[in-house]
């Protein structure tokens, strides 16, 4: 009770680290008789279909082998598993996931959208383009800021970066492409039901891809975190990590998982005397939580009110300013941005330094820190769009009357929204290089050459896996959203995570040191994910509520000759036979969609029941399992029948060795004598 849980954590490691067990090494010569023995009463259909099914899987096996050497970064990977353990490997492996994730929206996008109206342009397939003439109506008024004559280097760039200019009218943005259709051949292609379709397969496509990796998570997660018990027995006899290769990894891994343990014992003690506080005690941490969480609420207020003025501001005036002040109008349009930025920077580090005056569990610090900074990241984004629609959708004095929205101020609204988020993924990763250059390379130069004690007390920076899965998790968020305004954005996300797995590679092996607080491998991947699916769902309220609410801008697009961007869908069934559009219309209305719902609450219930009574059987089989342990007289007849089966095995294989010897050259009376040896086996297997 006096020893420190540093002491005792460091005592139970360095003991467990010197335990061995013994292999009851009998049971599995017990079933190589017995298959043997199995194997010989086959007949030849039965023998050749076994035959022929190992050799089909081994080929599948080494094609799998073969294909592994395709997978991307994987030595690299591999490297940095070997020298900084799973936890920071999972990082950059969920960082591979997102860049064959936004491959793959990619090809779809190009596919179904970009390149059917590609073709036409160079004549293949005697293709032609099918423009429907826009109503002649204020609505329909649109000129974009593309340059025209001789003009300066830097209005380039200013374009390049703000998405202005010469990549308004490119196929970036969702103003390109104001198609109804495409005729190849004798062939139509609708176009805007191809890019809705389209639109709905990326996002369907990622939410079965990240839902299925998480459920994989999910499993590991929650072996590990079964009880308390299990959690140390991990720890203890399944917490090294092999994988590593390098010496000053393993001596970090064994003094992370002395740490692990020493949290465990630290938090153990916490709950104990959580469970030992007074009335007045309980009151004053109550009274400080709700404090501080009205404090927390305060700057998230803050946060958000700042950004919806910088918005509504950069919206009003980014273009009123002059050629002569592009310098200017550059700024004006990044403000939302950078305010973004600043609030994802400052609003972690006040959570950080708030949680410590809570006294929650150190496990629970952690998740509660984590979720307010995925709250803070996500809902920014969430606010910014908020305040575009806002002022998209500003009907004041018959603003919207004509059109149905502002189109005085967006006369292309989509491709307004595609810039803004364009300019958070270029702004997003201009910062995190800037962080790698003019942060961390000059710390690293003045911790190693500078002798200064303020200098040094500093240090070399962690590599926090969790701040950098948030970066990354922000910037796909940014990808999700803003693939149906800007559909080459996954293209410009796929390239942007690939210089970033080299950035950080570098940036981990030269400048940064591995987390004092790591966390295991498949909690993390798990984490990774949920907050991933979190980002994903928050992509689908902007996306539905574009889609089926606001009115389509008349002057660009695809969907410029429907009120909205759903219209096509029922659109397209009209032109459908008649009973398959009784059988769709049917489908989608509220006598369908009622017992539907009741019948999948049925299923639902059956099975949160089965998997009670599951966790029911399991319990009570804990609790067997606790009894057996503890009763003496079980335990002690349970040894005898141990040590009697162990001794039959040991028999068991002497006898088969020696005979295998020395009847090598008479097959047939060692086969019967083999048969005879399995039943034995049969015998000391029981």
């Amino acid at each position: 009770n006096s020893a420190s849980p540093e002491v005792v954590a460091k005592n139970i490691f360095s003991n467990s680290l010197n335990w061995h067990f013994p292999a009851n090494i009998s049971k599995s010569y017990c079933c190589q008789f017995c298959f043997q023995a199995e194997t010989e009463r086959l007949s030849r259909w039965e023998k050749w279909r076994r035959t022929s099914s190992k050799s089909l899987k081994k080929a599948l096996s080494e094609v799998k082998g073969l294909s592994s050497y395709l997978v991307l970064w994987r030595r690299d990977i591999r490297s940095i598993e070997g020298k900084f353990g799973t936890g920071i490997q999972s990082y950059f492996s969920f960082l591979r996931f997102l860049v064959l994730l936004n491959f793959i929206i990619f090809i779809l996008m190009f596919s179904f959208v970009i390149l059917p109206t590609i073709i036409p342009t160079f004549g293949l397939f005697n293709s032609t383009i099918a423009y429907i003439p826009p109503k002649n109506d204020i609505c329909t008024i649109y000129k974009p800021s593309g340059n025209k004559g001789l003009v300066y280097f830097y209005t380039y760039l200013k374009d390049l970066l703000s998405g202005t200019g010469f990549l308004e009218v490119t196929s970036l943005f969702y103003g390109y492409y104001s198609i109804d259709a495409v005729w190849i051949s004798i062939m139509r292609y609708n176009l805007p039901l191809a890019y809705l379709l389209a639109t709905f397969a990326y996002l369907a496509l990622s939410f079965l891809w990240i839902v299925k990796r998480s459920v994989e998570g999910f499993k590991h997660n929650l072996v590990h975190d079964a009880d308390p018990f299990q959690s140390y027995c991990n720890k203890v006899f399944a917490g090294w990590d092999f994988c590593i290769t390098d010496p000053n990894a393993a001596r970090l891994k064994h003094r992370s998982l002395q740490y692990e343990l020493q949290m465990d014992l630290q938090e153990e003690k916490l709950k104990q005397k959580i469970a030992e506080r007074r009335m007045e005690e309980k009151l004053r941490i109550y009274s400080l939580r709700i404090f501080i969480n009205i404090f927390v609420i305060a700057i998230l207020s803050g946060c958000f009110y700042s950004i919806y003025r910088v918005t509504v501001f950069s919206q009003e005036n980014s273009n009123d300013i002059g050629n002569a002040n592009s310098q200017v109008n550059l700024l004006v349009q990044y403000l939302p941005s950078m305010v973004i930025t600043l609030a994802n920077f400052i609003a972690p580090l006040i959570f950080a330094f708030l949680i410590k005056f809570e006294e929650y569990t150190p496990a629970f610090e952690i998740k509660l820190t984590l979720l307010r900074c995925v709250f803070v990241r996500l809902a920014n984004i969430g606010v910014l769009l908020f305040s575009l629609w806002s002022q998209i959708s500003d009907c004041g004095s018959d603003k919207c009357k004509p059109c149905g929205y502002n189109y005085k101020l967006y006369p292309c609204w989509e491709s307004d929204v595609g810039q803004e988020m364009y300019k958070l993924m270029i702004f997003d990763f201009i910062v995190i290089l800037a962080v790698a250059l003019f942060a961390d390379f000059p710390r690293k130069l003045l911790v190693t050459h500078c002798s200064c004690k303020l200098v040094q007390w500093f240090g070399h920076k962690e590599f926090e896996i969790s701040d950098n899965v948030l970066e990354i998790i922000y910037g796909q968020t940014i990808c999700f959203i803003g693939t149906f305004f800007s559909p080459l954005l996954p293209a410009i996300a796929t390239i942007k995570y690939f210089i970033i797995f080299y950035v950080k590679k570098i940036v981990l092996i030269h400048t940064r040191k591995p987390a004092a607080r790591p966390i295991r491998a498949s909690s993390s991947n798990f984490f990774f994910l949920v907050v991933l699916l979190i980002g994903l769902l928050l992509a689908f309220v902007p996306l539905g509520f574009s889609i089926a609410r606001i009115p389509s801008s008349k002057a660009c697009g695809p969907f410029r000759n429907f009120n909205t961007s759903w219209e096509v869908i029922p659109d397209t069934i009209l032109q459908f036979p008649t009973g398959l559009q009784q059988f769709l219309f049917g489908i989608s209305s509220e006598a369908f969609a009622v017992p539907f719902f009741v019948i999948l609450c049925i299923i639902m219930f059956y099975v949160i029941a089965l998997a009670r009574a599951h966790k029911r059987v399991v319990e009570q089989l804990r609790e067997q399992l606790v009894l057996v342990r503890s009763d003496p007289t079980l335990d002690s007849h349970n040894k005898e029948n141990f040590r009697g089966t162990e001794m039959r095995g040991i028999l068991v294989f002497i006898v088969s060795w020696i005979f295998g010897v020395c009847n090598r050259q008479h097959p047939t009376p060692y086969l019967a004598l083999q048969v005879c040896i399995s039943a034995a086996s049969f015998w000391s297997c029981s």
